[in-house]
């Protein structure tokens, strides 16, 4: 019964904010203002950085400069395509000691980026409810943007081998997540947060996610 009421919780959180999202019309130009550490945005699957606008806002209120990458849309592209696109965002904008907030997809992407050529730009990544190795129910849904979640897909085999970067990531998961029944444990990273909660989404209005970009954040 508890994993049916967060399995509740979670959907009706994820539609009210897709929906709300889609009437959302502020300009993301007034995040990127800040004196703390600079953060770049990377959102899951079907999701804009709109989705993401809570805690984004949160994070721009505790002084961070946020920065989204508006290119990515909805992020139903090919991981490897994304990590580019985000690697041509930190190169573009010139930024660098960057920290990344993901959730989902994002996270494969952030990771993959910071095995490329822009890596020396991120200090480190915050990842929400990411599938890093994977997820079963990939290879059962009928949605081929969805099939590189699979265990066995080139993209995630290919994650696994950047270990080198996992010590400059945290992972912060949910004890039940209905879409990574794997969970997101990350081995060899600098730590692996699992919240004593159940969901994919509303993980991302928990306290807990702030405090962990506030210590990442410290110098």
């Amino acid at each position: 019964m508890r994993r049916a009421r967060w399995w509740i919780a979670d959907y009706a959180y994820a539609a009210y904010w897709q929906v709300r999202s889609a009437f959302d019309r502020r300009d993301p130009s007034s995040f990127a203002r800040g004196h703390a550490a600079p953060i770049v945005i990377l959102p899951g699957v079907y999701e804009t950085w709109r989705f993401m606008q809570p805690l984004i806002t949160a994070l721009h209120d505790r002084g961070h400069p946020i920065y989204v990458v508006d290119a990515l849309r909805r992020n139903q592209r090919p991981v490897r395509d994304a990590a580019r696109v985000v690697t041509a965002f930190l190169e573009r904008a010139d930024l660098s000691d960057v920290l990344l907030v993901a959730h989902s997809k994002g996270g494969l992407a952030g990771k993959l980026a910071m095995a490329g050529p822009a890596g020396t730009r991120v200090r480190a990544m915050l990842a929400v409810a990411t599938p890093f190795g994977g997820s079963r129910y990939a290879r059962i849904l009928p949605v081929p943007s969805l099939w590189a979640f699979a265990p066995s897909h080139p993209s995630i085999v290919e994650l696994a081998r950047h270990q080198d970067v996992n010590e400059r990531i945290v992972s912060v998961y949910a004890t039940f997540d209905p879409h990574i029944p794997e969970g997101s444990e990350l081995p060899g990273a600098r730590r692996n947060v699992r919240l004593d909660t159940g969901g994919h989404f509303r993980i991302l209005a928990d306290p807990r996610v702030l405090g962990e970009v506030a210590s990442l954040s410290e110098p």
